[in-house]
């Protein structure tokens, strides 16, 4: 999902609220400031648009949705072949020896103390 929104960006301090808030939901993949028309595009999965733009609205007191577009199906095709590609990742195995030898005992006579008086 792309998600394009309209903001009112002034200096780097207000860009960088942006960018943070925008990133810090759930779901995006990528952020990017186009500077000169003052957007913001917004790519990834599962996107919630009505949360995306409350946030940018606490931080920057305006923003407004532009555009919401499904991304193209040959960039996930492509993301999907790169991964079926990619060499397995190496895998950390820990074995474990035999467990220490348990020692047996003679049982131990009972206590006998013809001095107690407990009962």
């Amino acid at each position: 999902m792309q998600v394009v929104i309209k903001l009112s960006v002034h200096d780097e301090k207000s860009r960088a609220k942006a960018m943070k808030a925008a990133v810090g939901v759930d779901g995006v993949n990528s952020a990017s400031l186009q500077q000169d028309k003052d957007l913001i595009e917004v790519t990834g999965e599962g996107i919630d648009v009505v949360l995306l733009t409350n946030q940018l609205r606490k931080s920057l007191k305006y923003a407004e949705v532009v555009s919401v577009n499904p991304v193209e199906e040959k960039k996930i095709e492509e993301n999907k072949e790169k991964e079926k590609n990619k060499e397995p990742e190496a895998t950390i195995q820990y074995l474990m020896g035999c467990p220490p030898p348990q020692y047996i005992c003679a049982p131990c006579p009972p206590y006998q103390d013809p001095s107690c008086s407990i009962l």
